[in-house]
């Protein structure tokens, strides 16, 4: 199995490469500082298939997975990539509504209730740190339909947010990814048809486990995207910054944090790359290497753009400079789509 880009995917890696660095770079401080949603941006990606790229071609997607641009910053990313919808999603933005306030991990805990009634389902409940949750023309939302059954009465609703009950409080204090919007979720007597049920009554929990391996994939990719924004950010500092009558990259100290934060973010890539193949060919490797891509991808991003900012000392802990700012988004990466320690968890039932 060979994980090397070919030609086509080398062109679209560099297309969207280009467009972070031309449309997204000039704006990433602005956005940042006032965690204003970029909705313009999402648009303009929009029409260059960057919006939900991993949606299948037959169903109006663009059939890619999700690398490049967040090189120029990582709450972009997480617009970019939603991962819900068909061929609306390029026109609607989505939200997947899974987490709750005391169930993360837990998926299996949750405690929204979908009670059926008629021809329809009432849907009761409150969901937590859901990405593009006040945005969203339409949401993704994870319920207990057989409360007594465990991971086994868990369904999926497709649940428009402007349907009666449906209420959103924004999340506004994040300490990075500050332009990715982030809400708590209401659901108070939210009915929606029986024809919105996703797949089949009482899979939910199955297919978010199909889901999670692409998901997980793509947060290894926004990992390596701000690990390599930092390196890049550091080599380039690195070379102007002058101590002792000479540029601080002739130091034999920056010269091996430079080339440690290099291996890290290729050795990322390469098996981000990795996974990205298992999942695409929908093999049983996926889900193994998945978890390890998004393992290792985001504990070394957290320590590239740390090393990132020491390579810059007082100037990169200040926002003149772009440093502090991967460290903000790439420590999100060791949590949402699964923590660190319950990819560990996975890897090692995959093993034994």
């Amino acid at each position: 199995m060979s994980f090397q880009l070919s030609d086509e995917q080398e062109a679209i890696r560099s297309a969207v490469r280009e467009f972070a660095e031309e449309e997204i770079a000039p704006v990433a401080r602005e956005h940042d500082e006032s965690g204003e949603y970029p909705a313009d941006l999402r648009r303009e990606a929009a029409e260059y298939d960057f919006v939900a790229p991993n949606i299948p071609t037959e169903y109006g997607g663009a059939g890619m997975v999700n690398n490049g641009n967040s090189n120029a910053d990582s709450g972009r990313t997480t617009i970019a990539s939603t991962p819900v919808g068909s061929a609306v999603c390029a026109q609607q933005s989505s939200a997947s509504a899974i987490s709750e306030p005391a169930h993360g991990s837990n998926v299996a805990g949750i405690e929204t209730r979908a009670e059926k009634d008629g021809d329809e389902y009432v849907l009761n409940g409150n969901k937590m740190w859901i990405t593009n949750g006040t945005v969203a023309d339409i949401a993704v939302v994870m319920t207990k339909t057989d409360p007594g059954a465990g991971h086994q009465g868990i369904t999926a609703f497709l649940v428009p947010t402007d349907t009666e009950g449906f209420s959103t409080e924004t999340i506004d204090n994040k300490l990075g990814i500050r332009a990715s919007d982030l809400a708590e979720v209401l659901l108070d007597d939210v009915r929606v048809p029986e024809k919105n049920v996703v797949g089949e009554v009482n899979q939910g929990f199955y297919q978010l486990m199909d889901f999670f391996a692409a998901g997980r994939t793509s947060v290894a990719a926004q990992a390596v995207g701000a690990a390599q924004g930092a390196l890049d950010a550091a080599r380039e500092y690195a070379g102007e910054r002058e101590q002792f009558d000479q540029p601080i990259a002739e130091f034999q100290a920056i010269r091996h944090k430079l080339a440690e934060m290099a291996t890290n973010a290729d050795a990322a890539r390469s098996l981000t790359y990795r996974a990205a193949t298992h999942v695409e060919a929908g093999d049983d490797n996926a889900v193994r290497f998945a978890s390890m891509a998004k393992l290792f991808a985001s504990e070394h991003a957290v320590d590239v753009a740390d090393e990132a900012i020491q390579v810059f000392g007082g100037a990169g802990y200040v926002t003149d400079h772009p440093a502090e700012r991967y460290y903000r988004d790439a420590r999100i990466t060791k949590i949402y789509e699964g923590t660190s320690e319950i990819q560990k968890n996975i890897i090692a039932d995959r093993l034994l």
